[in-house]
């Protein structure tokens, strides 16, 4: 049952991996990296508690649609972020914390629809909502390490490069009809 609950909480943090690598690219300080890290762990650790006590009814609901609120929230921080970097010169740590921390509802859609399908199995909403917090916390930190020294790489402004990768994400990710 661990075993089981530790694939599907890694599984489910990959989107956050890769949200977080493209968020490196702006350069966040050590400090807001942990910080972003951890609200991100902790929003993939209520949204498994949210689904399980929610019930199947909402599952329908949110899973017919996350795909959908969720490339359309990246696209639009990313396009927010092209327009951003035409517009202005560049800054040192672009930081806006309320268009970072609005990314958490689309990416955590997933996690609401996995908990309860998990309470419909059984299982205890005290278990699976701190492990896939634990793991996502992780994995974004991690994500975010990443994308901070590629930007260091990259002779280009971190914020069009993160702006451009996230729309790309948006597109990718985006459901396929």
């Amino acid at each position: 049952m661990i075993g089981s609950l530790l694939i599907l909480g890694f599984t489910l943090s990959l989107d956050n991996f890769r949200t977080a690598i493209v968020l490196g690219g702006l350069r966040l300080s050590w400090g807001r990296a942990v910080q972003v890290a951890l609200v991100f762990g902790f929003c993939d650790a209520v949204a498994p508690l949210v689904g399980i006590l929610v019930g199947h009814y909402w599952s329908e609901a949110i899973g017919s649609t996350a795909e959908y609120v969720g490339a359309t929230a990246l696209g639009a921080y990313g396009l927010y972020l092209i327009i951003r970097a035409w517009r202005t010169a560049e800054s040192e740590e672009l930081d806006r914390p309320w268009a970072v921390f609005g990314l958490l509802v689309p990416l955590s859609a997933d996690n609401v629809v996995a908990g309860t399908s998990l309470g419909l199995l059984g299982f205890s909403p005290w278990l699976a909502p701190p492990i896939f917090g634990v793991i996502t916390a992780v994995m974004a930190l991690v994500g975010l390490q990443i994308g901070r020294a590629a930007a260091h790489v990259i002779p280009v402004r971190p914020d069009l490069v993160s702006g451009v990768a996230l729309v790309v994400m948006a597109t990718v990710m985006g459901p396929h009809v």
